[in-house]
């Protein structure tokens, strides 16, 4: 897939190597487009990009993804420095930024590509992630709302690049689409640190 080289807002590289000690993520909260604006304003983020992740098809077109037929969500990779940035305020904007409970969409935007997912890179941030959902989950049943969380976890599988035009699409486009919209929920990311997961996985 021909696509941008060069981050618009941040001006580093979409693609690798990237810096030494970052980490990668990838996020599914709906249409990528306001997903992807909310990560790249966060001090610590090196680069982000949109593309698709999850399904079947190898390099899919916008297209064909929009069609159901693949198997992909649209998903935001955040490429960040755990030094400046810590996995947990990462997921403290993932949680309250969509919402997790919608199954195959986010509002008005339908279908399998718009499902809420969360891909990890490694064991160790792959049971943060899961302890986060937990967490998370905990936190709407206290603020006595019932909906309960779909958010697919998982080991992060291939990325595609998107087409070159979706790539930080709100910083050409300031008034384009947008439809994030989160729960209303706090997710209390100083609750979550690295030593309460392994202590809790490890006495499982």
């Amino acid at each position: 897939m021909a696509t941008s080289s060069v981050h618009v807002v941040l001006g580093h590289p979409l693609k690798p190597p990237f810096p030494l000690g970052s980490k990668t993520i990838y996020f599914g909260m709906g249409c990528f487009w306001g997903a992807e604006r909310k990560f790249w304003s966060m001090a610590g983020v090196y680069t982000t990009a949109v593309g698709y992740a999850g399904g079947f098809t190898p390099h899919p077109t916008y297209e064909e993804v929009c069609s159901g037929q693949t198997g992909h969500a649209e998903v935001v990779m955040v490429v960040f420095d755990p030094a400046v940035v810590p996995l947990t305020a990462l997921l403290k904007v993932f949680w309250e930024s969509h919402h997790p409970a919608q199954g195959m969409r986010q509002g008005n935007d339908l279908g399998t590509q718009y499902r809420s997912a969360l891909y990890t890179c490694s064991p160790e941030d792959g049971r943060q992630a899961m302890k986060s959902l937990d967490l998370y989950q905990r936190a709407i049943i206290a603020a006595g709302r019932e909906e309960v969380i779909t958010t697919e976890v998982a080991e992060a599988p291939v990325f595609y690049y998107a087409e070159g035009y979706h790539q930080q699409y709100l910083a050409v486009h300031p008034n384009g689409y947008c439809g994030l919209s989160g729960l209303c929920v706090s997710f209390e990311a100083k609750s979550l640190t690295p030593d309460e997961v392994n202590d809790e996985m490890s006495s499982k």
